[in-house]
């Protein structure tokens, strides 16, 4: 049975608001929002929630989840593929998600340089052999700059309903507030890390004295580089078995990047010369006058932007039934500016995939079926 699942059976009659494994989960994720790790890893990650909430999470660019049962991760590692909707509007940051099927109790390089590392309700169901080694994989070996260990505080037990040892058949244990945090007291003194403690899931008035229902340890490294000598003992021989690997779209590939750039160029210079087109159209001004310079409206460019339309070279113009709109103009825009960086690089990307004047300088346009389409 889903250890949440299990869990609420419990705890529900507490009436927890939200329930407490979505409490622990906001924990992590407030955690991320304070910290802005780029590499996490979900160590139990089990049916994959917690890694599906921080997917969403900007500033995270590699996510690893990491669990013995496989056949949980496969059943649900589908909610961590990307959508449509991410190959349509691709994100400006990268971000690789990985499953592997594993112990925490065995080493793997794939678990090295991450940011934080994220144990929720996990360590209670790890067999004695295994808890003696996890501190070393996880604090000595993988080292990150952060750890997140939540486990049930077995003080709380007593006010749910139908608990008679442990909360969850699978648990070897279940750890007083006492006995948590001198394990990690003296976990954080061996591998130099600084250590507090806080929880999720209030106890009803009256009964403050058990304190949280999970009791949490935020775990943080004293030094923030690892020594070389230290790094060097790392060994290379890979023991887990990878499940599930997904590359989102990203504005970094210049593939992406590249549609995002033709696509806003079109756009901007559409918008460019309906305005310009409208203006010629508008039997408000002379037939010379409809020929002068071009004067971008309030809806096409910015203030700043309409100081930069000062320049002949920069004035969208028609010849016959071709409208030619400068591509200065279109780098002026702020989207496109920030896409590319640099106008030459805007120039190396639409090359051969925008209709382009003679010299380069201008997209062009027929309007030859512009009335027949209005």
């Amino acid at each position: 049975m889903d250890k949440n699942v299990q869990e609420e059976r419990f705890t529900g009659i507490t009436k927890f608001t939200p329930p407490l494994y979505k409490q622990r989960y906001q924990f992590v994720k407030d955690l991320v929002g304070k910290y802005k790790p780029k590499k996490v890893a979900d160590l139990g990650c089990a049916d994959c929630t917690l890694l599906w909430m921080l997917k969403f999470c900007n500033c995270i660019e590699v996510l690893a989840g990491l669990d013995i049962c496989a056949s949980v991760m496969k059943e649900n590692m589908h909610r961590l593929s990307p959508l449509p909707v991410d190959y349509l509007q691709p994100s400006e940051r990268s971000l690789t998600v990985t499953l592997c099927h594993g112990s925490v109790a065995h080493k793997d390089p794939f678990m090295l340089g991450f940011d934080l590392v994220t144990c929720i309700e996990l360590i209670e169901h790890l067999e004695e052999s295994e808890l003696g080694e996890f501190p070393e994989v996880v604090f000595g070996f993988m080292a990150p700059s952060i750890v997140v260990i939540s486990t049930p505080n077995s003080e709380f037990n007593p006010l749910l309903p139908g608990v008679t040892l442990f909360r969850h058949p699978d648990h070897k244990f279940e750890w007083s507030r006492e006995q948590f945090q001198n394990w990690a007291l003296e976990t954080a003194r061996h591998y130099d890390y600084a250590v507090e403690f806080t929880g999720v899931g209030h106890p009803p008035t009256g009964m403050e004295n058990v304190g949280f229902c999970s009791q949490i340890g935020v775990f943080v490294r004293k030094h923030s580089q690892i020594s070389e000598f230290t790094q060097s003992e790392k060994p290379t021989e890979a023991v887990y078995k990878m499940v599930f690997k997904a590359v989102y779209p990203s504005l970094k590939d210049e593939k992406y990047l590249q549609n995002a750039v033709v696509s806003e160029v079109i756009f901007t210079a559409q918008i460019i010369k309906r305005s310009l087109l409208d203006r010629l159209m508008s039997g408000h001004e002379e037939h010379s006058e409809r020929k002068s310079k071009f004067h971008p409206s309030v809806n096409c460019f910015s203030e700043d932007l309409r100081k930069l339309v000062v320049e002949k070279s920069m004035e969208p113009f028609v010849n016959g039934n071709m409208v030619y709109i400068p591509l200065k103009t279109v780098f002026s825009f702020p989207k496109v500016n920030r896409l590319c960086g640099t106008f030459e690089k805007l120039c190396k990307l639409i090359a051969g995939k925008v209709t382009l004047s003679s010299d380069g300088s201008a997209v062009m346009f027929n309007t030859e079926h512009e009335n027949e389409e209005n």
